[in-house]
């Protein structure tokens, strides 16, 4: 079952639904509730012979990604990323999420963004039970348009389901839970594996 707005209210309220910074509740509307870019972003170098071979050693994945991603950037408050048609970077939400382990969200890109081209996953829209941390973006201009992305802007929404049941297994127990407590844009941690 899918919380509405009401629920989505008191399960922070009661604290068991942690968002940080607290969302002001005109955030919170029908089912979802609206969550802003931050000002880091993660640039992929231009390439044309990067070969990243997935059934290679890790190291040798490792060695591609670090050598081929540049350096976490941030932007001013006041100023914008430029998002070129057909480029591809990995932002991050302002809001620290903490779900628990009887709670799944999903994340989906504002409908008036995507009119633009924009898209802001690829796959991976799913906050999993027992997740703590930060959400990286992954930004996808589509369009034909530059887009100047602002900081503090309304970048996507967040939509909540209950489970059956509290998960065995949440995020945070997993032996491979790369991502957790993330603060900062990770890049790919597939070498991991």
């Amino acid at each position: 079952m899918r919380l509405c707005d009401q629920d989505i209210k008191k399960w922070i309220l009661k604290k068991k639904l942690i968002i940080t910074p607290a969302p002001s509740m005109k955030s919170i509307r029908g089912a979802t509730i609206d969550i802003r870019l931050s000002n880091k972003f993660r640039i992929f170098k231009k390439s044309h012979n990067a070969i990243i071979d997935l059934k290679k050693s890790s190291r040798n994945i490792q060695y591609v990604l670090k050598k081929n991603m540049s350096d976490e950037i941030f932007i001013s408050n006041n100023k914008s990323f430029i998002l070129k048609p057909k480029d591809f970077v990995l932002a991050l939400t302002i809001e620290k999420i903490f779900m628990p382990t009887n709670l799944i969200g999903w994340l989906d890109g504002r409908s008036s963004l995507a009119r633009l081209g924009l898209m802001i996953h690829m796959t991976s829209h799913r906050i999993d039970p027992g997740w703590n941390g930060k959400i990286v973006l992954e930004l996808f201009n589509a369009g034909n348009f530059i887009l100047a992305l602002t900081p503090g802007m309304f970048i996507a929404a967040l939509s909540f389901e209950i489970l059956s049941g509290v998960s065995s297994q949440p995020y945070n127990y997993k032996n491979r839970s790369k991502y957790f407590n993330q603060e900062s844009i990770i890049s790919s941690l597939i070498y991991k594996e």
